[in-house]
């Protein structure tokens, strides 16, 4: 069975973002929210976030709440900030796949890809 997982890092920390929120949404005809998870010590979410039977083909998103982490963070930030929720769309093609969603965050710009 294919799997979901995700991992956060905090780049103008230069470490992991613990305690980052995140939801998953389906896109089907219309948005229809999974699940909400967040982030270890590691930045990592502690399962899967879709594995099993729950994990099928289509398009999904990601919401990082990254506004909420950031404050959290003790950095001197504007109100309002630059970043706040991040969502990635992205589709799943492979019923057996690993899709690792990664996030690199800072506060003023963010970058994904799949990983492995």
């Amino acid at each position: 069975m294919g799997r979901l997982t995700t991992h956060v890092l905090d780049t103008a920390l230069g470490k992991p973002a613990k305690g980052l929120k995140i939801e998953l949404w389906s896109q089907g005809k219309t948005l229809e929210h999974i699940s909400s998870h967040e982030t270890n010590d590691d930045g990592r979410v502690d399962a899967p976030i879709l594995a099993g039977q729950s994990f099928r083909t289509g398009t999904y998103e990601l919401r990082f709440h990254a506004g909420d982490y950031l404050r959290g963070t003790g950095q001197e930030l504007l109100e309002p900030l630059f970043l706040d929720i991040i969502p990635i769309r992205f589709g799943i093609a492979e019923q057996d796949g690993h899709y690792h969603v990664p996030l690199l965050l800072s506060p003023f710009g963010y970058s994904t890809y799949r990983g492995s």
